[in-house]
């Protein structure tokens, strides 16, 4: 019996510290976790301001291209149209 309780004192304290170092160990990776996790949030906000601002400009677009302005803008630059009895003038130095 003696030999039993002297090795089962040791074997506690090992056991009991190599709970100890896996406890630590488990706590380093959890702040590294929260720091990656902290990390993709941040990039998901910069994210989502970035999609609503893209959509904002899109929905100003679609509400500018319904506009007679800009339609009559892009048939003459992009599509040179020009209005019925219009007077266009060329410039033949360019």
């Amino acid at each position: 019996m003696k030999i039993k309780s002297k090795l089962l004192i040791p074997m506690f304290i090992i056991a009991l510290i190599i709970w100890v170092i896996v406890l630590i160990k488990q706590q380093v990776n959890i702040a590294q976790y929260q720091e990656e996790i902290d990390d993709l949030s941040a990039k998901i906000e910069v994210a989502q301001e970035e999609l609503n601002q893209n959509k904002q400009n899109l929905e100003e677009e679609i509400n500018k291209s319904n506009s007679l302005e800009y339609i009559e803008k892009v048939a003459r630059e992009k599509l040179g149209m020009y209005l019925q009895n219009e007077r266009v003038y060329v410039d033949s130095n360019n």
